[in-house]
């Protein structure tokens, strides 16, 4: 196995920082800006604050420490969204979002925001073929980011009226970190935010309406008679990850446990929901792919090196959670031996049978560059790789150029040509990796008519775009099941 190295690089810390958040606006992930309504703006509304971000490929992680989030209003007064510090991480959320906070406030035209933030890190994985080595390097500016690095943009003053509605934090990546390579050098992280409003529809299909899709994390408690239940997300327990109050219905699909009545305390859960009237979360599905919660820990992020020979794979833990992280947090790459795990494909997507390839996944077609889900019931990750339990694939976004597009059954194809950094070709280049793609470069995505379209511009060859869904290995071919079409990121 080629050997992996982790590097950290870190600022002194140094107290928190208020940060003025600026005017001017972009959408993320489907915002718009809400006008004055005709009637007078009177009670209040349920405020549900979603981190997104808008990224190209070249980060694998970007953590940010928020303590506090308020929006001030035209006549001036200032209303708190998030008064308990949060640590959410935003490469995963590329193009999706995910709820931090739910909160009443009142019903008004606001148009400014402040923000308390703490500390941020970001981590960027490269190959140097000369040295044979993966390097997972760590940037890490601990509570010593200056308020004149911090800016928010908003398009035009955000009104917050009718009974529930979304409010997008939207971190604008490659404005937000600079640095020389993923192994040295100076570096920088001045966190750019667009904020827009989300308005909930009546049946939320995606996340510019409401639906969040793969929210994962650890099941807190459940309520009597299983209706309702919480969950701490997988931003981490020891990274203040958030907490959702969830409810399910008879429409609630189950997936890998029978039905509410299984769900208990500590099980990992996967799943779809949406917000409903009142701001609460509906789940549409639940998934478990680990019912044992003994010993319990879970890591997600993208596998960076693998060896079928011995069966070891290395990921590092952009999201973790559980037993090991109790009383610690693992910087840089992950070590798995995989020899007994179950492998499986996240059910997040349900048209599979339908693809006009076969859409596996498996130890003998993993490869670098897709993300997984692995848990592990290690009692300890001091000595050696942690023998892993099972390991889901699980959907990804990936930002590249449109070479060509066709059809193939029902679905229409993109040919999509990836930037030489990018996990897949970069990583193509170990050496037990290098025969495994026939070209690394390219991945073909295939979209249905399930495929939620929330690109604003037309899709053309040389388009850059951002496409969400699973990535799987088909005879040295990457090919993508799509779910999500965003507009892409300057590469």
């Amino acid at each position: 196995m080629s050997l992996s190295i982790s590097i950290i690089l870190r600022k002194l810390p140094s107290s928190f920082f208020l940060v003025a958040l600026a005017a001017g606006f972009v959408a993320g992930c489907g915002g718009s800006t809400l006008e004055s309504p005709g009637t007078p703006l009177t009670g209040n509304t349920q405020v549900v604050l979603l981190a997104t971000s808008t990224a190209n490929d070249r980060l694998s992680e970007f953590n940010i420490e928020l303590s506090s989030v308020t929006l001030t209003s035209q006549s001036g007064k200032t209303m708190t969204l998030l008064s308990s510090t949060l640590y959410p991480e935003f490469i995963h959320l590329n193009g999706t979002e995910e709820p931090l906070m739910t909160v009443s406030i009142p019903q008004d035209i606001y148009t400014s925001a402040t923000a308390t933030l703490g500390g941020a890190q970001f981590v960027c994985v490269s190959y140097n073929s000369s040295q044979n080595k993966t390097a997972t390097a760590t940037f890490s500016d601990i509570g010593n980011i200056p308020p004149a690095n911090v800016t928010v943009n908003l398009a035009a003053p955000i009104t917050i009226t009718g009974s529930a509605m979304g409010l997008s934090l939207d971190l604008q990546v490659s404005q937000s970190a600079s640095w020389g390579t993923c192994n040295s050098g100076p570096f920088s992280i001045t966190p750019s935010f667009n904020v827009s409003p989300v308005v909930i529809a009546a049946q939320p299909t995606n996340c510019a309406n409401g639906k969040m899709t793969g929210l994962g994390g650890l099941i807190r408690s459940v309520d009597a008679g299983g209706a309702g239940f919480s969950v701490t997300g997988e931003d981490g327990s020891g990274l203040f990850g958030p907490i959702w109050q969830v409810s399910t219905s008879s429409s609630t699909v189950f997936q890998g446990i029978s039905g509410s009545s299984q769900l208990t305390a500590d099980m990992p859960v996967d799943m779809d929901t949406t917000i409903q009237p009142d701001g609460s979360l509906l789940a549409t599905r639940i998934a478990v792919e680990d019912t044992n919660t003994t010993s319990l820990s879970i890591f997600a992020g993208p596998v960076v090196s693998m060896y079928a020979p011995t069966q070891e794979l290395s990921v590092p833990g952009r999201e973790q959670q559980g037993y090991l992280n109790d009383t610690a947090y693992y910087d840089g790459a992950l070590e798995f031996n995989f020899g007994g795990a179950v492998f499986q494909t996240s059910s997040q997507l349900t048209n599979m049978q339908n693809l006009p390839f076969t859409a596996s996944f498996n130890a003998a077609n993993m490869v670098a560059g897709q993300e997984v889900y692995i848990t592990t019931h290690a009692p300890s990750a001091a000595s050696g790789y942690l023998p892993a339990t099972t390991i889901t694939l699980i959907p990804q976004t990936i930002n590249g150029t449109v070479s060509a597009m066709g059809s193939d059954g029902g679905f229409t194809t993109y040919t999509v040509t990836l930037a030489p950094y990018d996990l897949f070709p970069n990583l193509a280049l170990q050496t037990y990796q290098s025969a495994v793609l026939t070209n690394p470069n390219t991945v073909v995505v295939y979209a249905d008519s399930n495929t939620q379209m929330l690109n604003t511009k037309p899709i053309t060859a040389g388009s850059v775009v951002r496409f969400y869904g699973l990535v799987f290995n088909d005879n040295g071919t990457l090919r993508m099941d799509c779910s999500q079409i965003n507009d892409g990121v300057a590469e």
